[in-house]
């Protein structure tokens, strides 16, 4: 059983993928190195803060090297997605790529804190480029049925860089000096665009059309509400209380500018973000359950290794060993989920994905205290698995719902909405975690302050770091519960909104056969 296949009245037909596979080789490289850097920058910072901190100063202020560049990734998709589908996905990536570099250079010369918060940003704005424009020439270079097996190498590329990202960044700055964490991405980098510029040829109609309108109101619109927004959401509760006047001002302040956002994309002529991102219901839905997706990862990459090292006592090391379990799983049912898709279609392959994940996910705080590390590990084992035929299946799907002038903007928002639900998920768990704990030890308490302090178990007593644990473990469960919560909304979304059979178009099912 396929997905039956229609054309859009009014929609231009795609234009044909890449023929050669000999050229199609070199292009997958450079989207792997692409991919690899975006999703490397995103995480190899962390462990050389000590360093960086000791060295430009501004400890105060050092978590916006990670929010500043999340924040700059985020906002620009959108606008990245739309401006591949007016001058072709080439010029996007090689002009990102090219801003990546520049903020690399810049970052590996900055002379104090703020400067390189600043260059990171600049990083960001690039890496939103990588990050969307990757996923949609991996679309428009295989047919549906092939495009399982770039979409899990892809996904494999992304986790192995994020895991590997903190242990390369603590050995360089460890071993050499941190400021070769950005040096690195030179040479890669180069690489990357010297196999764009050399070997991916775009169909000739794909060049821009004459006279074309950018919505520059829209994209500022867009820019400034992400901002607002995600800075509300990083911000909250740690550098200020959410119910202070800063949190209320930055979130009246977002609302204000996405109302004024709708009017101004209502009346462009290209908006930007265009109006049938939300009103056809196979997009719409994906949107939905992509943004679920990203609150309900937070809960494993975020709370999961605090778990293994405050709950399980295992070291650092080991307890990214009990997160990694999920990165092996996750790409192979990826790759295997056209098996299931060309039989029972998009929606109810992801349906049991997500339904799985509801139930492990609601699993998760029956495990035992203390427990044994194998027990979260097959637990996340079991989850990348899950995952993997929930959110491959929407992004092909969809994908495959769009002509080749749409496939871009598509994609982005798909991306747009799992940042914003990971941005949020941060936020709102970190709330429960913190409110767990505060329950828990009659007072105020916060999950990285207790996890510092069972770092160092001789200066408690035995009964007072049982304590300790016991209200960590409690917290982590709760967030878990939130996860499931969210896999419950995803859910939802798929079971309501996303139509019985996703509307393939023509072009798509004959690749399908």
């Amino acid at each position: 059983m396929t997905e039956p296949s229609t054309t859009r009245a009014g929609a231009d037909p795609a234009p044909p993928s890449v023929p050669a596979t000999a050229r199609r080789g070199p292009v997958v490289a450079a989207l792997m190195l692409a991919m690899g850097l975006a999703a490397l920058d995103g995480t190899i910072v962390s462990t050389a803060v000590p360093q960086i901190v000791g060295d430009l100063g501004g400890l105060s202020v050092f978590s916006w090297l990670f929010s500043g560049y999340l924040l700059a990734v985020t906002v620009t998709l959108p606008v990245y997605g739309k401006l591949s589908d007016t001058f072709g996905r080439k010029p996007v990536l090689i002009a990102g790529t090219v801003l990546f570099l520049i903020g690399s250079l810049l970052c590996a010369a900055a002379w104090n804190m703020a400067s390189l918060i600043a260059f990171r940003v600049v990083q960001g704005l690039g890496g939103g480029a990588l990050q969307g424009t990757v996923q949609t020439i991996a679309a428009d270079l295989y047919p549906l049925k092939e495009r399982p097996r770039i979409q899990a190498k892809l996904s494999s590329v992304w986790a192995t860089s994020s895991i590997a990202g903190p242990a390369l960044g603590g050995f360089l700055a460890g071993y050499a000096d941190w400021r070769w964490i950005f040096l690195l991405n030179l040479p890669v980098g180069l690489l990357a665009l010297w196999l764009v510029g050399r070997h991916l040829v775009e169909p000739a109609h794909t060049a821009p059309r004459a006279r074309v309108r950018i919505d520059w109101a829209g994209a500022l619109g867009v820019f400034a509400t992400g901002a607002v927004l995600i800075t509300a959401l990083v911000q909250g509760g740690v550098a200020w209380p959410w119910f202070s006047a800063p949190s209320l001002g930055l979130l009246g302040t977002a609302a204000v500018l996405a109302a004024l956002t709708v009017v101004i994309e209502r009346r462009a002529a290209e908006p930007i973000i265009p109006g049938w991102v939300w009103r056809r219901r196979t997009i719409a839905a994906v949107n939905l359950s992509l943004g679920a997706l990203g609150l309900l990862m937070v809960a494993p990459t975020v709370f999961l290794p605090t778990y293994a090292q405050s709950v399980l006592g295992l070291g650092p090391i080991a307890a990214g060993f009990v997160l990694s379990s999920w990165t092996l799983s996750w790409p192979i049912t990826a790759a295997l989920s056209n098996r299931v898709y060309t039989r029972i279609g998009f929606r109810l392959t992801a349906i049991l994905g997500i339904s799985l994940a509801l139930l492990l996910l609601l699993a998760f705080p029956f495990l035992p205290f203390p427990g044994e590390p194998w027990q979260p590990a097959l637990l996340m084992l079991l989850l990348g698995g899950s995952l993997g035929l929930f959110q491959l299946p929407l992004i092909v799907g969809v994908q495959s719902t769009v002509p080749y002038g749409e496939r871009g903007t598509t994609t982005a928002s798909v991306l747009f909405c799992r940042q914003v639900g990971q941005s949020v998920g941060a936020a709102l768990f970190g709330a429960i975690a913190n409110g767990v704990l505060a329950a828990r030890l009659g007072g105020s308490g916060d999950l990285d302050s207790l996890a510092r302090a069972l770092d160092a178990p001789a200066a408690l007593t035995a009964g007072a770091a049982n304590h300790l644990r016991r209200a960590v473990d409690a917290a982590v469960d709760w967030v878990y519960l939130g996860a499931a919560a969210a896999a419950a909304l995803a859910l939802l979304a798929l079971l309501t909104l996303a139509p019985r059979r996703f509307p393939v178009l023509e072009e798509a099912a004959g690749d399908e056969g």
